[in-house]
């Protein structure tokens, strides 16, 4: 005859069994219908293409259709609204960029939290941004053109493909860490800025990897640097701006988010098969092509790296006085 506190014990392993049990089958199942990814940017950029990519994979591994659903407009807030007022059940999802980061203290009157409400299932990966001069800038490093920079004020204009974006706040950061000042010049998109670069109209951008790489190649622009702690591959000769200034960070880290409440069993699944794909030969070769490679972790791990990104632009739109109502 057992014990009552015995019994006790047991029914409570039973019952934690069949949670498990439960939760697991749950997990099992998933997806059983069509998963709407949905980017908070038009078809045909980045962050489209890498979402198509993952969910194209994801579509093949676990047999039901993950439809990316492009919501663009208010910078990219429209679409992470979407995800976050979506029921909690993994059948919708974000595409995580770099704007969420930065708007959570842009944006002054958001109808959500970012990190509040958004959970992390899996990062993609983190592209550098490259410090590019114009053909009539003389410097050919970094510190060569903060000197430049300084020698010349009011004279330096900085293209960035709109207020606020990843391109503007990595120079701005740059600024704020070197003192070099320069004047922000906005375009509406990263293609027109880098047709007055050439033109030597504007002085330098920190433009994606991705759509400035062809032109460095080509040898028509000139790369000072690139923004992430380590070198890439894709530009191995090139610096960081790290090398010159001390501490320097400014990456693009894209990965998928779910509504808070989504099941922890969905969210693990979800982020094994991420990492299932991130692992695949013809991925990797895909990611590196888009400018960085895959960045395998855990959800955990993957929350943390989006609480330093919101973190560190947070200090960056304050020191620069940048705000949108």
């Amino acid at each position: 005859m057992i014990s009552r506190r015995a019994a006790i014990g047991l029914a409570a392993t039973g019952l934690s069994a069949l949670v498990w049990s439960t939760g697991g089958a749950f997990a099992l199942d998933y997806p059983t219908r069509t998963v709407r990814f949905v980017v908070g940017f038009p078809a045909g950029g980045a962050t489209d293409i890498l979402a198509r990519l993952i969910g194209q994979r994801l579509s093949e591994r676990l047999g039901q259709q993950f439809i990316i659903e492009n919501k663009p407009g208010a910078g990219n807030n429209i679409g992470t609204e979407t995800v976050v007022n979506a029921e909690p059940d993994g059948y919708t999802v974000l595409l995580v960029n770099p704007a969420n980061f930065i708007n959570a203290s842009l944006y002054a009157n958001l109808n959500f939290n970012f990190m509040r409400d958004i959970a992390p299932v899996a990062s993609f990966n983190r592209v550098p941004n490259v410090m590019t001069v114009a053909p009539g800038v003389p410097s050919k490093a970094v510190a060569e053109f903060i000197d430049y920079v300084k020698a010349n004020p009011g004279k330096v204009n900085m293209a960035s493909s709109g207020n606020g974006t990843s391109l503007h706040l990595s120079g701005e950061l740059f600024m704020l860490m070197t003192g070099a000042k320069m004047l922000h010049v906005p375009y509406r998109g990263a293609a027109p800025a880098i047709t007055d670069l050439m033109g030597n109209r504007v002085q330098v951008i920190f433009d994606n990897m991705p759509s400035i790489i062809q032109h460095i190649r080509a040898g028509s622009l000139r790369a000072l640097a690139v923004t992430t702690a380590e070198r890439s591959s894709q530009l191995p000769d090139v610096p960081t701006v790290a090398e010159t200034v001390p501490g320097y960070e400014a990456s693009a880290l894209f990965g998928m988010g779910a509504p808070k409440k989504t099941p922890p069993e969905i969210i693990a699944k979800l982020n094994h098969e991420i990492n299932e794909i991130l692992a695949e030969p013809n991925v990797k070769d895909r990611l590196t092509e888009l400018g960085g490679d895959p960045l395998i972790s855990t959800p955990e791990a993957f929350g943390s790296m989006m609480q330093a990104e919101t973190d560190k632009w947070e200090k960056v739109v304050k020191a620069a006085g940048l705000r949108i109502d």
